[in-house]
C-alpha cells in the first residue's frame, strides 16, 4: 500500500511540473525570439510545402473516427497523457513534429531538448504562425495553451521556464504528435 501513494505522490508531482503556474498572465510567449534562429534546410524544405491557408475543419464525429482515443482525449478534449511513459519524450531522432490531427509542421527535434518533467519539451516552434497560444483557466490557475493554428487542436502548454534563446519550454503531449524522421 505504501508503494501505491508513493507512485501516486510521484505521479502527481510529475504532473504539477507541467502544470506549474505561470509567472505572467499576459504574455505573448511567441514573441520572444522563439524562431529568429536559422532553420536547418530540411525545416525549410517542409515548411515552403506545407501552407497554413488550409484550415482544418471537422465534425466531432469526424476526429472521433480518424483519431485513436488517447488522440481525441488529448488533442480535442483538451487531456495530458502520462508523463515519462510516452512514444516522444526520450526520442533522440532528427525530424519534425506534426500536428497528429492535421499534419502541420510545428517542432524541430533542433529545438527539442531535456526538460524533466516526464513530456517532450521544445524551447520553439518552426515558425510561430505554425502554433496558437491561447490562454488556459483550467485547473484553478492561469496557463498559456498551444493549439495547432491549422486545426485548433490541443498540443500542450508553454512556460516560461526554458532554455535559451527564448528562455521557453513548449510541454507537449506525445499523442498529440507525429514525428517523421529526417
Amino acid at each position: 500500500m505504501k508503494a501505491f501513494y508513493f507512485i501516486l505522490i510521484a505521479a502527481m508531482l510529475s504532473f504539477m511540473a507541467c502544470t506549474q503556474q505561470e509567472k505572467t498572465t499576459d504574455t505573448d510567449y511567441t514573441t520572444a525570439n522563439a524562431g529568429d534562429a536559422p532553420l536547418p534546410d530540411y525545416v525549410q524544405q517542409v515548411l515552403n510545402s506545407e501552407t497554413l491557408s488550409d484550415t482544418v475543419i471537422k465534425t466531432e464525429a469526424q476526429w472521433r473516427k480518424e483519431l485513436s482515443p488517447e488522440q481525441y482525449y488529448v488533442l480535442r478534449q483538451e487531456g495530458t497523457e502520462q508523463p515519462f511513459n510516452n512514444k516522444y519524450n526520450g526520442n533522440k531522432e532528427r525530424g519534425i513534429y506534426y500536428c497528429a490531427a492535421c499534419h502541420n509542421p510545428m517542432f524541430s527535434s533542433d529545438t527539442k531538448f531535456e526538460s524533466g518533467t516526464g513530456w517532450p519539451s521544445f524551447y520553439a516552434p518552426v515558425d510561430k504562425k505554425r502554433v496558437k497560444e491561447v490562454q488556459d483557466r483550467s485547473m484553478g490557475e492561469v496557463r498559456t495553451e498551444v493549439e495547432c493554428a491549422r486545426c485548433g487542436s490541443h498540443i500542450g502548454h508553454v512556460f516560461p521556464d526554458g532554455p535559451e534563446p527564448t528562455g521557453l519550454r513548449y510541454c507537449l503531449n506525445s499523442a498529440a504528435l507525429a514525428f517523421e524522421k529526417k
